[in-house]
C-alpha cells in the first residue's frame, strides 16, 4: 500500500528523535562503503532514518523503487540533466557513468516487487557504488527476482519505538508548538494506541494538532483514532483515483 499524505505531510513537522544506535550503524557502514538493507514493517520509519541521514553523509536517495522510469527520474534530478528524451538503455548507461563518477551510495526507498529489468539495473549500480534498499520484507516472494543478491547486503532491522522513545517524539513535538502540551501527558495512551509505530504515533500527532480531542478520556482517544483512520482512507482513496487517471 502506498503512503498517505497524512503520513508524509507529518513527517515534514515532527521532528526526528530516537535511532541513535541505527544512525551509527549506518554511519559505519557508509564509511565501510557496504551494501544495506533496511528492514522493518510500514510506518516504522525507514524513509525518516534515510533522510535523516542523508542530512549527514552524501547519499543519492530514490524515495519509490518500483519503475524504472521513476527511479531514473530521480537519481537523474540529483546526478545531472534529464535523461528524458533518450531512450531507456541510453538513460541507464548515462547514469551508470554518473553514478560511478560521483561514488556516492545509491538509496533505493520503497523497494517492493523487483522485475528481471529493475533487479538487473540494480545489480549494475552494485558493481560501481554501494547500494542501501529499504523494505518491509526480505522474504523471496516479497522482493522478487533480486531476492539472490541479498546475501551481500548488510541488515539494519527497524523495531516499533519502545516508551521512551514515544515520550521523546511526543516531547520534541511540544516543545515545536506542534501539538498542545498536554500531549505530554497522554504519551503513554499514544504508545499504546499506535503499539510504539512511529508513523502511526506522527499521524496521530498530526491529527490531534488540527481537533485537538481531549486525550485525558477514552471516548477522545477513540475519536482521534477514529479520525486519523477516516483520513488516511480518504486520501488512499483519492490517491487511487489520481493514479487511475494518469493511466
Amino acid at each position: 500500500m502506498p503512503t498517505t499524505d497524512l503520513a508524509n505531510n507529518s513527517r515534514h513537522v515532527v521532528p526526528f528523535v530516537g535511532r541513535g544506535k541505527e544512525v551509527a550503524h549506518l554511519q559505519q557502514l557508509h564509511a565501510r562503503r557496504k551494501h544495506v538493507l533496511i528492514l522493518g514493517p510500514a510506518g516504522v520509519g525507514k524513509s525518516a532514518l534515510i533522510y535523516h541521514v542523508a542530512s549527514r553523509l552524501p547519499l543519492l536517495v530514490c524515495p519509490q523503487s518500483v519503475r524504472l522510469t521513476e527511479i531514473y527520474g530521480a537519481l537523474e534530478s540529483q546526478l545531472g540533466p534529464s535523461g528524458v528524451a533518450q531512450r531507456l538503455l541510453q538513460r541507464k548507461n548515462r547514469l551508470l557513468r554518473a553514478l560511478g563518477e560521483r561514488g556516492q551510495p545509491a538509496v533505493f526507498d520503497d523497494l517492493v516487487w523487483t522485475t528481471p529489468k529493475l533487479s538487473s539495473f540494480l545489480e549494475s549500480v552494485m558493481e560501481r557504488v554501494p547500494v542501501w534498499l529499504c523494505a518491509r520484507s526480505e522474504h523471496p516472494w516479497d522482493i522478487g527476482h533480486f531476492w539472490p543478491l541479498l546475501v551481500r547486503f548488510e541488515r539494519v532491522e527497524l523495531q516499533p519505538f519502545h516508551l521512551g522513545e514515544t515520550r521523546a517524539l511526543v516531547k520534541a513535538a511540544v516543545q515545536g508548538d506542534f501539538t498542545p502540551n498536554d500531549t505530554l501527558n497522554a504519551a503513554g495512551k499514544l504508545h499504546r494506541l499506535a503499539h510504539g509505530n512511529p508513523g502511526v504515533l506522527c499521524e496521530l500527532l498530526t491529527v490531534n494538532a488540527t481537533r485537538r480531542y481531549d486525550l485525558s478520556k477514552e471516548s477522545g482517544l477513540q475519536l482521534l483514532e477514529l479520525d486519523r483512520r477516516i483520513r488516511g482512507l480518504s486520501q488512499s482513496d483519492e490517491g487511487a483515483i489520481i493514479g487511475e487517471s494518469e493511466r
